[in-house]
């Protein structure tokens, strides 16, 4: 067994106390007694919704090699055949192994932070990193409060390079979590209206992403979007957090990674950057403007640990979308093909723009019409209705002239967009799903965007499920 931790070195790192034979060690560490692997150590920790101590009888019949569970659970816990490390509250002591990780690591590490392109962005340096050395980076986009320094205990001694994901709805969120991670580099890759129920206005939210440049270690560098309207505020604000290294990247003239040649594609994006003094060239995989603007974040740090630009660039070619993050399937109609782009993990006005535009870009086949189905962005509070309402200035002129709207705030889109657009509007995913199925037609090419907790990606599932994918594009 690859050992991820020994059993010594994992008590002594949480302060915790071993009960029974403990193994030599664990190979993984686990929350979720469903997914929990043989060898794993169970965290029972205790959520919003749920409490890890009462799975982990599920957790010893998966095959967990530890149980670390808290000490006032104990006694109700009965007998347990599994060995047990007890601890005073379970998520400080996996905290407490996350800080533990970080300093045994001799990683270079990435955290990202923005209001929209996170987890495109980790995934991307996680998949660019791959072809220069062993990376670590956070599963899914785990980056609260439990799943920043899960990733952190997840990381192997060994590996080369870490990226972590560091998100926040309020302020004081990113702060003890970036203290935790202590990255060489800090991307924000962009500041926009998500979340704003929570805050007053932008600034307050840059201010909140600013947070990230309290953890940056020694000599460490803040990568800033350049073309952002927040790029003074956010420089302003790391140079005050103490920052000496502040880069731009993006199309602006003052860009130290910048953009010198685009050519957008339906499926992929030829570039060309000048990236710290070097000249590179690449082909994105994964289509997209906003893909672009990432990829200039990715290749500045990547840069900046020191990785081999040219075999970074390289990778790019074959970069893929995640799903619910602009995954494309061509599905199969009875009489011809439909283009399926699924962008229905996350919505927020700015990533809205980006999936319009990347609809905008797909070309159609035969009497195929470009389709959005839109469900509501969440988390956008009394400035919901107007955010709403403004998605019709992303519709109108362009080539997408049937929309499908779903979610009590979409009413205000609905109302908002005029006459000569086709327009579907239900109240929920379900409501929605008969009347999108019914209504797809060979050539079609068709965009669901959603906030996550709307519950699109079930749309996605449904037209799965009646045309199966031909392919799932590795081009996008």
């Amino acid at each position: 067994m690859n050992l991820l931790w020994t059993s010594e070195a994992l008590v002594a790192a949480m302060d915790g106390r071993p009960l029974g034979p403990m193994p030599e060690g664990i190979s993984g560490i686990s929350i979720d007694s469903r997914s929990l692997q043989p060898g794993d150590a169970f965290f029972a920790i205790k959520g919003e919704a749920m409490d890890g101590h009462d799975f982990v009888t599920a957790a010893i019949k998966a095959g967990a090699g530890v149980l670390v569970v808290a000490e006032g659970k104990l006694p109700s816990l009965g007998r347990l055949t599994a060995p047990i490390i007890v601890v005073e509250d379970v998520l400080a002591a996996l905290e407490k192994l996350g800080v533990a990780a970080r300093a045994r690591s001799q990683a270079k590490i990435i955290a990202v932070t923005g209001s929209a392109g996170k987890t495109t962005t980790k995934e991307a340096l996680r998949h660019v990193l791959s072809a220069v050395g062993k990376v670590h980076a956070s599963a899914q986009s785990f980056n609260n409060h439990w799943g920043v320094p899960l990733t952190l205990a997840r990381m192997p001694a060994d590996c080369d390079y870490a990226v972590f994901e560091i998100g926040m709805n309020h302020p004081d969120e990113i702060r003890p979590l970036v203290k935790m991670v202590r990255p060489h580099v800090a991307i924000v890759t962009m500041i926009a209206a998500a979340h704003l129920g929570f805050f007053r206005n932008l600034d307050e939210i840059a201010q909140a992403k600013a947070e990230i440049f309290e953890g940056l270690e020694p000599e460490g560098a803040a990568v800033l979007n350049r073309d952002d309207a927040r790029f003074k505020l956010l420089d302003k604000m790391a140079h005050a957090a103490g920052v000496e290294h502040v880069y731009g990247f993006g199309e602006n003239a003052r860009s130290t990674f910048k953009l010198t040649k685009c050519e957008l594609h339906a499926d992929h994006s030829n570039i060309a950057a000048r990236i710290g003094g070097h000249e590179v060239t690449a082909r994105i995989g994964a289509p997209g403007r906003h893909m672009v603007q990432n990829v200039l974040a990715v290749l500045g740090a990547a840069h900046l640990v020191g990785a081999d630009l040219d075999k970074v660039a390289s990778a790019l070619a074959d970069l893929s979308a995640e799903r619910g993050r602009g995954r494309r399937h061509v599905l199969r109609h009875p009489q011809g093909l439909i283009t399926l782009i699924d962008e229905s993990y996350n919505a927020n006005p700015a990533s809205m723009e980006a999936a319009m535009a990347l609809l905008n870009a797909t070309p159609v086949t035969g009497e195929g019409r470009r389709i959005a189905v839109l469900g509501d962005m969440l988390e956008l509070g009394d400035h919901s209705a107007k955010l709403h309402a403004a998605l019709a200035d992303l519709i109108v002129g362009t080539g997408t002239q049937t929309v499908f709207l779903g979610g009590p705030e979409m009413r205000a889109l609905a109302q908002a967009l005029p006459d000569d657009i086709k327009t579907e509007y239900r109240a929920g995913v379900e409501e929605l799903k008969p009347v999108l199925l019914a209504a797809l037609k060979p050539g079609d090419v068709v965009m669901i965007k959603s906030s996550k907790g709307i519950g699109f990606a079930k749309l996605v599932d449904a037209l799965l499920g009646k045309y199966p994918a031909e392919t799932t594009s590795k081009l996008t």
